[in-house]
């Protein structure tokens, strides 16, 4: 549980559930002797509205940990709860359910080449009852504007370049506004220039929404945008906190 201290009256001191909580969480792949622990007694708390790069080398159990906390598997062994919800053995239905709250943005952007930008980001929109009698055209667009390219919105994938398509993939994934982003690598394919300009529009338009970022790389670049780093090692949860960046500089 986190302290929060209010900013109109200091002594005012409000109480917030983590929107992950993982405590002994292990996790392992296939089964009999060919059985491997992929993850070791993973302990970790993440607030709205955090900011956090998960660090460290290939094969450290980075992206299985963010597929756990994404819903995109149930975990297995200890706990692990994603907004109030036990993932530990659940079942395909509170999987479904709890995705349906989180935004992914990957490092192949996953954009449908048939659909232009508009329906490309719109398609998030139409998984969410809630938005099925809004103008979710209009919605679209004011989104993509927002990712600063109004002007690129009947474009399809083919015709945007590598930048471009991150920044709809990110439009797409934020539109519904979800509670979590979580992004595996979004800047491996860039140059440096629009990788730092992708997180700097996810930073921006996820702090607008409140919402919290669990983001994954091996860029040490971008790591100054986090809140918290956490750095990852055979499995194993080696460090959480500021200190992980002198691990990767």
């Amino acid at each position: 549980m986190k302290k929060i201290t209010s900013s109109h009256n200091p002594m005012h001191i409000v109480t917030t559930e983590p929107v992950i909580s993982a405590q002994n969480l292990n996790h392992y792949f296939g089964e009999g002797t060919l059985r491997k622990q992929a993850l070791f007694d993973i302990n970790l708390d993440i607030y709205s509205g955090d900011i956090i790069i998960m660090t460290g080398p290939s094969g450290s159990g980075k992206t299985t940990l963010l597929t756990l906390m994404g819903g995109l598997r149930s975990a297995q062994e200890g706990s692990l709860k994603i907004l109030g919800q036990e993932m530990c053995s659940a079942s395909k239905k509170q999987l479904r359910d709890v995705r349906r709250q989180i935004g992914y943005i990957f490092q192949a952007h996953n954009l449908m080449t048939f659909l232009t930008a508009k329906e490309n980001v719109r398609m998030s929109l139409e998984l969410h009852d809630e938005f099925l009698n809004q103008d979710m055209d209009a919605k679209a667009i004011s989104m993509l504007e927002s990712v600063g390219l109004g002007n690129r919105a009947d474009y399809y994938p083919d015709s945007l370049s590598g930048g471009q398509k991150q920044r709809v993939a990110i439009a797409r994934a934020l539109i519904s506004q979800p509670k979590i982003v979580l992004a595996d690598e979004p800047t491996a394919a860039l140059d440096k220039k629009s990788g730092r300009d992708v997180v700097e529009l996810m930073q921006k338009l996820a702090k607008e929404q409140g919402c919290t970022i669990l983001l994954v790389t091996h860029d040490n670049r971008i790591l100054d945008i986090a809140d918290r780093i956490i750095y990852m090692e055979d499995g194993h949860l080696i460090s959480d906190g500021v200190d992980a960046a002198a691990k990767v500089g």
